[in-house]
């Protein structure tokens, strides 16, 4: 679950776990409604954003204590407690005290802990935003192949727009409480429920536009610039906003396209990022791959060709996508 800050995931987050009250809506385990079960009868798993650990237990006293709660027997708690200090790489410090661990051991031990009682569901909310980003990174991959090999439903809350696409299958895009979109990071990225979406995922471009139609054949003008073909789910002629993110667009020194001028660039090893301003004085990102030779210089009068299967059109309001899928 991803969304800016105040719209609602963690309270989402709370509703499974039984913390909040569910004014509306039902809650599914499989088949099986819980939306009156006791938070503690619901067998959930959660991971929070302090991490939570008992300080006075060692690393094996943590993993171990809900399946002590449980009331396993003792091989069983070795066996499962064993299996996850091993999965989790903790293995060789299981003795020590949290106060010994490094912030990215912590949330090893916090994410043990979760998984040794085998829940129904994992809840993770914001687990990783207390690190620094390298860790975070590592501690990302980790959690992606972790929650692969056990293979426990995950729910996880993130205001990190890469991270969610780093460790989810689906992505639901909140705001103000209400999912604006539900679907894999690709179809998230590449064809956006609405602009809220496109401009929360990635960076885009919103540009003014104009549908048209000449012989059963849909034409986007952008910004007032030459109309180019296009494939969209009406045959309305209309005004729209266009979504071109800054990798879409090609920077080209003739041919058609949209007239700019390059005001700035930003070299990014791999990328270098431009702004540049077009006919109507709007200022636009293009991203290009990194050349071995110059930049392109600042002050050049360039042609921008789109790469039209990618970009999104969008009605005037902003909230239907007319694009074709993928």
């Amino acid at each position: 679950m991803l969304g800016p800050s105040g719209c609602g995931k963690t309270t989402l987050l709370r509703m499974i776990a039984g913390f909040n009250s569910i004014e509306g809506g039902d809650f599914y385990f499989n088949e099986e409604r819980i939306n009156d079960k006791e938070p503690s009868k619901r067998n959930i798993g959660m991971v929070f954003q302090n991490y939570a650990i008992f300080p006075h237990l060692t690393v094996r006293q943590n993993v171990e204590f809900g399946l002590k709660q449980r009331k396993l027997s003792k091989e069983q708690i070795k066996t499962q407690t064993d299996k996850f200090l091993k999965l989790m790489q903790i293995d060789t410090y299981q003795e020590r005290l949290p106060e010994r661990l490094s912030g990215g051991q912590q949330q090893r031990v916090a994410l043990a802990r979760a998984l040794a009682i085998m829940p129904d569901v994992l809840l993770m909310d914001e687990p990783l935003s207390n690190l620094d980003a390298k860790l975070r990174v590592e501690m990302r991959e980790a959690i992606r192949n972790i929650q692969k090999e056990v293979g426990i439903t995950t729910v996880y809350v993130t205001h990190d727009q890469e991270e969610a696409m780093a460790v989810s299958d689906r992505v639901a895009i909140m705001k103000d409480g209400i999912i604006q979109h539900l679907g894999t990071p690709q179809d998230i990225y590449h064809r956006p429920e609405n602009t809220f979406v496109a401009t929360f995922i990635g960076r885009t471009n919103l540009l003014e536009g104009k549908l048209t139609q000449e012989n059963g054949q849909m034409y986007v003008s952008v910004e007032q610039e030459a109309p180019f073909a296009i494939d969209v789910n009406t045959t309305e002629a209309q005004d729209v906003v266009v979504s071109i993110r800054p990798e879409e667009f090609q920077i080209c020194t003739s041919g058609e396209g949209i007239k700019a001028e390059v005001l700035d660039s930003i070299f990014l090893g791999l990328n270098t990022h431009y702004y540049c301003k077009l006919g109507n004085g709007k200022v636009i990102e293009v991203v290009s791959e990194s050349d071995l030779r110059s930049n392109v210089e600042k002050g050049s009068e360039v042609v921008l060709a789109v790469k039209s299967h990618k970009i999104n059109v969008f009605d005037q309001n902003g909230e239907t996508n007319y694009s074709k899928g993928m």
